[in-house]
């Protein structure tokens, strides 16, 4: 059996990882709560380990790497931003492309996406790999985010004071998602990210406007979804929806680790909005990471 030490086991999603894996035939090892913070006692939990899965800030992340950096037989699993495109990880997007499981599985080393870039990765890279979307092509992504995906803080925000209907954020247009989203979708120019949070606490909506005549050659609003629907045949996680829908609510996949594309549009206008619905909390943070564990430990994916 598989044994698991989650190193931030106390937050967010640590927390949504540990009771996803309560489904999983692993040990699941557990820090003393008083030392959790202690260098020692935390390598000597790594060492009991096969696999590591940080969820800590950044830095605290790139710390505990180096901790680990000793231990040839542990595997890490890092949901935190710190090593998402850096040299010898792999990304845990499985659906990446047809290769992208079989890579997972044999890493030693995987990055967890991050929840917007999970959405706008997911929407983008098929269309691109198909040739349907230039890489240097203008791209506007939207996203809108349960609170929950902000930490202790914004969750305190909301839970106990009210907190605001609605925010925009990141507007100095630096978001540390964007090189992520590039790397991933292939993209050659420099998106311009919006992201927002709503007053709900979990659930996603990720949106992307297209003019179809911006496009070259002649695309389709059909061409776009059978793209779509051939790249996620199969997948478990991911699902190509109809687009017959007069609203999305961002909160409907709270609690699942699933995620829906569609592609709404007018072919009169030629205009198309492409959206990724998903929780922040599931296939964006815990439920991406238990399908990248699965993979890892061998028990599918």
């Amino acid at each position: 059996m598989t044994r698991v030490f989650i190193d931030g086991e106390a937050g967010t999603t640590g927390l949504g990882i540990r009771d996803r894996l309560r489904g999983l035939p692993v040990e699941v090892l557990s820090i003393d709560p008083a030392k959790r913070k202690d260098p020692q006692a935390r390598l000597e939990m790594m060492q009991g380990a096969d696999l590591v899965i940080l969820c800590l800030p950044d830095d605290a992340a790139r710390e505990a790497v180096s901790l680990a950096a000793t231990l040839d037989t542990v595997r890490i699993l890092d949901a935190s931003t710190a090593h998402r495109i850096a040299p010898h990880w792999e990304y845990g997007f499985p659906e990446l492309d047809g290769g992208q499981t079989a890579r997972i599985a044999t890493a030693r080393h995987v990055a967890n996406p991050g929840c917007y870039p999970t959405g706008a990765i997911g929407l983008l890279r098929p269309l691109i790999d198909a040739g349907l979307m230039p890489a240097d092509h203008p791209i506007t992504i939207n996203a809108v985010s349960g609170y929950s995906g902000g930490g202790r803080s914004e969750i305190e925000a909301h839970e106990q004071n009210g907190g605001p209907a609605f925010e925009l954020y990141g507007l100095g247009l630096e978001h540390k998602h964007v090189p992520e989203i590039m790397h991933y979708a292939g993209l050659t120019r420099r998106p311009l990210f919006v992201p927002s949070i709503g007053h709900f606490a979990q659930g996603m909506i990720v949106s992307i406007p297209l003019q179809l005549a911006d496009l070259p050659g002649y695309v389709r609003i059909s061409d776009i979804e059978a793209c779509l629907r051939n790249h996620y045949a199969g997948s478990r996680q991911i699902s190509v929806e109809s687009a017959d829908v007069a609203r999305l609510d961002a909160a409907a996949l709270a609690d699942q680790d699933t995620m829906e594309l569609r592609v709404h549009g007018s072919e009169t206008w030629r205009h198309v909005v492409l959206t990724a619905r998903l929780d922040n909390l599931g296939k964006g943070a815990a439920g991406a990471a238990l399908q990248n564990i699965s993979i890892m430990c061998g028990l599918g994916g």
